[in-house]
């Protein structure tokens, strides 16, 4: 699972793991555990000196198994924004078509649903960081303000600008059939005929859903890691409860977040692609 952010993946974590057949779980660090020792073996002159391209490779791909060693489920969905962009890098591995899943959602919704949540979160005496928004503001000395704000989290370096981007990358590299798109207001307002349509796409049969007594399973530690206490937190109720944009963001964010809805630019029948090249924040 990839997709952007606050655009329901927690919600629709939730929601698969009423399915017996799957285990939908938190961000993790498969991807960038791969990475590294591959990048490890690809610098150590040990190995160099004795390569085991074979053994190197397994090793590398054993990572998915062993992460999940203590999950049971036939189905396991691993979450990762930057998967996307890692199409190529993760069939090498597994040895066949990837599949992901990408929640999506208007980019003023998102960023009001970012402002909304930093806002009822302030910073307290005694609480271990600020949220990782600011906190990076700080860091870079740019002042504090929903527009930066903004600014900074659709920018490249900001969890929606990388989560764009790495979707972005994907389609541009003809991958856009392993991604499937699941829009935020279709999982609220038709969610079991919308969770229908994941099954289809991961070619599993169906289930039916309960859409009350919701509750995140895997709940992250979000206060330590994001300064974010509700970041991941999911209502028991199936509703939406967003802010308007026109009520939080100001008219230029909104202006600017026109257009960045690539995932509704791309045509299949003509198999071309048609996406902006730069982020518009």
């Amino acid at each position: 699972m990839a997709g952007l952010p606050r655009s329901g993946s927690s919600l629709l974590s939730a929601l698969l793991n009423q399915n017996p057949r799957f285990y939908s779980g938190p961000s993790s660090p498969v991807l960038s555990t791969m990475y590294s020792i591959e990048n490890h073996l690809a610098n150590d002159e040990l190995y160099h000196g004795y390569p085991k391209e074979q053994q190197a490779f397994e090793l590398i791909s054993s990572v998915i198994h062993h992460f999940y060693s203590d999950v049971s489920d036939p189905v396991i969905i691993d979450k990762n924004r930057a998967w996307p962009a890692r199409v190529s890098y993760i069939e090498g591995y597994i040895g066949h078509k990837a599949k992901i899943i990408c929640p999506v959602r208007d980019i003023d919704e998102i960023l009001t649903s970012m402002i909304t949540m930093i806002r009822r979160n302030p910073y307290k005496e005694g609480q271990s960081r600020i949220n990782f928004i600011d906190e990076q503001l700080v860091k870079l000395n740019i002042p504090i303000s929903d527009d930066n704000r903004c600014e900074y989290i659709a920018g490249p370096e900001g969890i929606l600008g990388q989560s764009l981007n790495a979707m972005m990358e994907g389609v541009n590299q003809g991958f856009a059939d392993r991604l499937h798109f699941v829009e935020y207001k279709d999982l609220v307002n038709k969610p079991q005929e919308t969770l229908n349509q994941v099954y289809e796409f991961l070619e599993e049969e169906p289930f039916e859903h309960t859409f009350d007594n919701l509750k995140n399973e895997n709940q992250e530690n979000d206060l330590n890691t994001y300064g974010l206490a509700d970041m991941h937190h999911v209502r028991a109720e199936l509703k939406s409860t967003a802010s308007n944009p026109e009520e939080i963001l100001s008219l230029d964010v909104r202006k600017r977040c026109e257009g960045m809805d690539i995932w509704r630019q791309i045509n299949y029948n003509q198999n071309e692609q048609v996406v902006p090249n730069v982020i518009k924040i």
